[in-house]
């Protein structure tokens, strides 16, 4: 089963330094950091803001091909975990309405869904086995739940990409 999420934005894990993209299931409570590259978190952060650089960035050169191509992007998959390594397939569609799938690193895959407008979908596996939930933040903000929130942030601040590896 595929769940939609949502990007919430992209962190520096400290003390290391090391950025995350920070992924939130749009009807649930389930988070999904995912360590990047600054380059990569760099291009989502960009995207995330609406900024457009002056020259085409890799993933704009990327989407520009897409379109000239006729292809769509449908959707990226965030599909598994690997000794500590996430995944993530792009799924395209040509003019002839041919699907294709592509293996992607998830970094590169979200800056591109960022920029086309695409779907980014987590397998429910993958959010089972890495995913961190918490309290809906919509909710009146009980005393309960803002501990919870707390302890995702101290959570946050305190993990490394190693915690993952399997």
């Amino acid at each position: 089963m595929l769940i939609p999420m949502e990007v919430v934005g992209v962190r520096i894990e400290m003390p290391s330094n090391q950025p995350i993209v920070l992924l939130k299931e749009i009807d649930g409570s389930r988070f999904l950091p995912i360590w990047v590259g600054s380059v990569e978190a760099s291009a989502i952060a960009f995207a995330q803001q609406g900024m457009s650089p002056p020259r085409p960035m890799t993933h704009d050169l990327i989407g520009n091909l897409l379109e000239l191509l006729d292809t769509t992007l449908t959707a990226v998959h965030l599909t598994e975990i690997v000794d500590g390594i996430f995944y993530a397939t792009l799924n395209l569609r040509d003019s002839a309405s041919s699907l294709r799938t592509l293996s992607a690193r998830p970094s590169d895959a979200i800056a591109l869904a960022l920029r086309t407008k695409s779907n980014i979908l987590a397998t429910s596996e993958l959010l089972d086995q890495v995913g961190i939930e918490i309290p809906d933040q919509g909710n009146s903000g009980t005393g309960e739940e803002s501990q919870e929130l707390e302890r995702f942030r101290e959570f946050l601040d305190q993990i490394n990409p190693e915690d993952f590896a399997g």
